[in-house]
């Protein structure tokens, strides 16, 4: 109970710079850490052979959308909970939180199981070739059933990170990317596993981190309950989570289609440029990644300053968190842009990475979307999406 009052003083009274850098910055590791998982990842498949680091970029469209279901249902949830804490109001908050992650655990099932019946045909829609197809299939079956843990992580993160515990989503991030990390060369090469290793070496990383969240719940160090007694699905807690949740969703389906039709344009040119074209996409990622991060430590204090009715300080962790971020997404755009080339020349020799043709300026676009992406971002952010008119203007 302690430890939750201690969250409790974190979230409303600490100074805000103090409380966006306790919350922020461990979530930003875990993020970062995540990030380069991603890229370690793409390095060892790589090594495999175009179609093979083609397939997982294929693949990674689905995982965007598994991503978007947690996200729905953590994402919506987060903004809730952490106005009913400001509110004082643990028991409603307990409700919202078992109805959120029971939810999406059921929802995500049933999608999952459809995903893998009809596998084959959403993988040629992805953009998958004839050369790519038998190792977007290895993969893919291993990685779709085992995205059940990732919808579970996903909506965990969310929900715990509304409460402050931002040591805690750290931990189950760093777990699932040293672990995965470390079972990568061990199943691709030393098993010789090729593709399905990587499938396995993620689900067992997912495993992983998912009991990291069912420790922290079963040792209730959580402020919430998720009792399946306390699974409410009542008109305002769904309609309180879907109507943050299904923006969320919405912008998630949107970046799997544009990264889709990427995919689709790019087979005409061969699996090199599909291969290409995901190192890009885990390159670029970095930064958003960790601003994300960010954002979930600033979500919690936005959240609970409202709920509790302090307005004062809800500006002001708003105008610190966007002049924070967006000097840092400066500073990686302009790093991303110089470095690129360079780093890019480590996932093999596919034409798509030397970057010598216009498709260059596409890689190079996304470092300056960077900043601007930020101002979008934050306004996106749950907490001050619900009423942001009900205080004076910032």
């Amino acid at each position: 109970m302690n430890k939750n009052n201690n969250k409790m003083d974190l979230l409303g009274n600490a100074p805000v710079p103090q409380a966006l850098m306790a919350l922020g910055i461990p979530i930003m590791i875990g993020m970062l850490i995540n990030a380069l998982y991603n890229l370690v990842d793409a390095y060892f498949i790589g090594g495999l052979g175009e179609s093979q680091m083609g397939a997982i970029s294929i693949a990674f469209p689905l995982g965007q959308v598994v991503v978007g279901l947690g996200l729905m249902f953590g994402n919506g949830a987060a903004s809730y909970l952490s106005r009913l804490l400001g509110r004082g109001d643990r028991e409603a908050a307990s409700k919202v939180a078992s109805t959120a992650l029971y939810s999406s655990v059921c929802i995500g099932a049933v999608i999952i199981i459809g995903t893998a019946i009809f596998l084959k045909p959403i993988l040629t829609m992805l953009g998958a070739t004839d050369t790519i197809m038998p190792y977007a299939l290895s993969y893919g079956r291993i990685y779709v059933i085992s995205c059940i843990f990732n919808v579970f992580n996903v909506t965990m993160n969310n929900i715990v990170a509304s409460e402050g515990a931002a040591k805690t989503t750290m931990c189950a991030l760093l777990l699932g990317a040293v672990l995965n990390i470390g079972l990568d060369p061990i199943f691709i090469y030393t098993l010789d596993m090729g593709v399905a290793g990587a499938a396995i070496a993620t689900a067992i990383s997912q495993m992983a981190s998912t009991l990291v969240y069912l420790i922290y719940a079963l040792q209730k160090k959580s402020a919430f309950t998720f009792s399946i007694k306390e699974f409410c699905p009542s008109k305002q807690i769904i309609t309180e989570i879907l109507k943050i949740g299904i923006p969320t969703l919405t912008f998630q389906l949107l970046t799997s289609l544009s990264i889709a039709f990427i995919n689709r344009e790019a087979n005409i040119y061969g699996d090199a440029v599909i291969a290409g074209m995901g190192a890009v996409t885990r390159i670029t990622s970095m930064g958003t990644l960790v601003v994300f991060g960010f954002l979930k430590g600033f979500q919690p204090i936005a959240g609970f300053s409202y709920g509790a009715k302090k307005f004062d300080r809800l500006r002001e962790a708003i105008k610190t968190s966007i002049l924070w971020s967006t000097i840092f997404c400066v500073v990686v755009g302009l790093t991303i842009i110089s470095i690129l080339q360079c780093i890019t020349k480590k996932y093999k020799n596919a034409m798509i990475m030397q970057f010598q043709t216009p498709k260059a300026a596409k890689p190079r676009g996304y470092g300056l979307c960077s900043p601007a992406s930020t101002i979008q971002t934050r306004f996106r952010q749950p907490s001050i999406c619900r009423k942001i008119s009900d205080f004076p203007a910032i």
